[in-house]
């Protein structure tokens, strides 16, 4: 309390007043009717449900100070907890293990995400957001020849609106079928193969499981460490196979491709970037549009390759310069390529 009242005032704020705490009345209920042991059992559980409650307030929390401090109460909370399962455990030490062994994870899960909250500059994301510029790249560039190979054949703006429109489309559609397609057969593939491995956890356990402690082995971890893991792994089947499907088949079962965001993400990305060529002559004729198209489209296309930077490492600039340096390509091939088709 005296920490969440320093903090309150750190952040300036005024800290509520002290309350007095008593015993819950469910507890007192249940010690009367049922005796001591079935209280204890209800304070574990109201201990389970703090925690938990911690949990996700440190899973909401940007701030590091107080996410320490949730980390500090979820450790105390575990601590009671672990004392009450101990007078509780009544002579059965396999129950209070497996308690022990879930709190144990829990608490780990609970440390995992608050450090991860904090590691911010980490993409989890990048498969979605590449597919997205990559769209909006594909859409740009396609869609920009076109405009410029129309434009050198005719200056007509109506003849390039309907040129581009219609590229758009095509590109759009295109780039949303391959996306959908592509992703439901990657998606169904790695099910497949994760069907597989459970049938193979399922016939064979031991076998599995000492295939496993031989991966660690090859990790560097010892015999008696491998095999110690392959067994305290092989106790919860579920996660036994996402390590096994992870380490054999190098599949991820946690973070399945999806079909329809796919084909939404390269449809609208690539409709938005065919659009931007297209626009100038909408509003604008002759000569002019085209100018404005080709500075427009060439600034998009830096804009693009910069934006690849969200999900590499290289330096946003250089990576801007290189999708200009194609765009002026296209361009340049492309109108000279109409403007031949017209002298012709």
């Amino acid at each position: 309390a005296e920490r969440w009242a320093g903090r309150i005032r750190e952040l300036g704020g005024t800290p509520p007043s002290d309350s007095n705490h008593t015993v819950p009345r469910d507890v007192i209920t249940t010690a009367r009717a049922q005796g001591l042991d079935a209280a204890l059992q209800r304070i574990e559980a109201v201990e389970e449900e703090h925690i938990e409650a911690y949990q996700a307030q440190a899973r909401s929390l940007y701030d590091a100070p107080s996410a320490r401090i949730i980390e500090d109460l979820v450790r105390d909370e575990a601590s009671h907890a672990q004392t009450l399962r101990a007078l509780t455990a009544s002579g059965s030490p396999s129950r209070s293990g497996r308690m022990v062994r879930t709190r144990a994870r829990r608490d780990a899960q609970a440390r995992l995400d608050s450090i991860l909250q904090q590691e911010k500059w980490h993409v989890t994301t990048g498969k979605w957001i590449g597919d997205a510029i990559y769209g909006v790249n594909d859409g740009l560039t396609a869609v920009f020849g076109i405009v410029s190979g129309v434009a050198g054949y005719s200056a007509t703006g109506n003849f390039v609106v309907v040129a581009g429109m219609a590229g758009m489309l095509a590109s759009a559609l295109s780039m949303g079928a391959s996306g959908y397609l592509a992703s439901k057969s990657e998606r169904e593939v790695i099910e497949a193969e994760v069907s597989r491995e459970r049938r193979e956890v399922e016939e064979d356990p031991e076998e599995e499981a000492e295939e496993l402690a031989l991966f660690y082995q090859l990790k560097g971890f010892s015999e008696e460490e491998s095999v110690a893991m392959a067994r305290r792994l092989a106790e919860q089947p579920e996660q036994f196979l996402r390590v096994m499907a992870q380490e054999e088949l190098g599949l991820s079962t946690d973070q399945l491709p999806s079909p329809n965001r796919a084909a939404f993400s390269a449809t609208v990305s690539t409709a938005v970037g065919a659009l931007i060529p297209v626009l100038p002559f909408v509003f604008l004729a002759g000569t002019t549009a085209l100018v404005v198209s080709a500075i427009v489209s060439i600034l998009a296309h830096f804009a693009v390759g910069a934006a690849k930077s969200l999900v590499t490492l290289r330096s946003w600039w250089i990576s801007g310069l290189e999708m200009t340096a194609v765009a002026v390509i296209v361009a340049v091939a492309t109108y000279v390529l109409g403007a031949l088709f017209a002298l012709s």
